[in-house]
């Protein structure tokens, strides 16, 4: 897509916007990094820029960091990053204390922070009145957690892809996202069994069982 056909809607009070942020992720993603994400705009921003097989579209609030985490601790020599949102968060901060106590040493969680539920019509979220992401990942033990507002502190944290260890960044963005591509709809059930079948492949290792019997007729 070309910048010219991009069209943004602006709000709030940093300048920074989540496409430019997951341009430049984009840019240095391996080829076999497993990247989850939130649903909403965060998710087709991520298909309009790397739509691959390794790509789990989440479709439940508050699991992206919690499916992310699962998949940091199935499978410790991938690099697994969580493109999170501040409003699906907030809804499973719990989640936190748990990445926290595990450390996956493979997992990068990137959270996006507009303020806002933006998709269902841009009604604040807490950080619009003072929580802190960053803080309740330090509290809860993430050493690596870092607060960026300008894309330049985006890219440079960046570098942490490359670092052993947990990290955590959330990045203050404008309210705001790119018009979506006509193939941009999601079958999230289709992108299930896509991503599976991508582990399966790479891994060499089964993850979806076919029943052999319906388990409605099973005894």
């Amino acid at each position: 897509m070309a910048e010219s056909d991009l069209h943004f809607i602006f709000g709030g009070d940093t300048t920074m916007k989540r496409f430019d942020c997951l341009k430049a992720l984009a840019a240095v993603v391996r080829d076999d990094d497993l990247v989850v994400t939130n649903l909403g705009n965060t998710m087709h921003e991520w298909l309009t820029l790397r739509p691959s097989r390794a790509n789990l579209y989440n479709m439940n609030l508050g699991q992206c960091t919690p499916v992310a985490f699962g998949l940091a601790l199935a499978l410790p020599h991938r690099r697994i990053l969580a493109l999170d949102g501040d409003g699906n968060l907030l809804l499973n901060l719990a989640s936190l204390a748990d990445v926290a106590h595990s450390k996956p040493a493979n997992l990068r969680i990137f959270v996006f922070d507009n303020q806002a539920y933006e998709s269902p019509g841009g009604m604040p979220t807490a950080t619009a009145h003072g929580v802190d992401l960053v803080q309740i990942a330090k509290g809860c033990g993430i050493n690596k957690s870092f607060l960026v507002s300008t894309i330049e502190e985006f890219k440079q944290k960046l570098d942490l892809l490359d670092e052993s260890g947990l990290s955590f960044v959330t990045a203050k963005i404008e309210l705001g996202t790119i018009e979506r591509p006509p193939y941009a709809a999601i079958d999230h059930k289709y992108n299930k069994y896509i991503f599976a079948s991508y582990i399966e492949e790479t891994e060499k290792k089964p993850v979806l069982r076919l029943r052999s019997r319906s388990p409605f007729t099973e005894k």
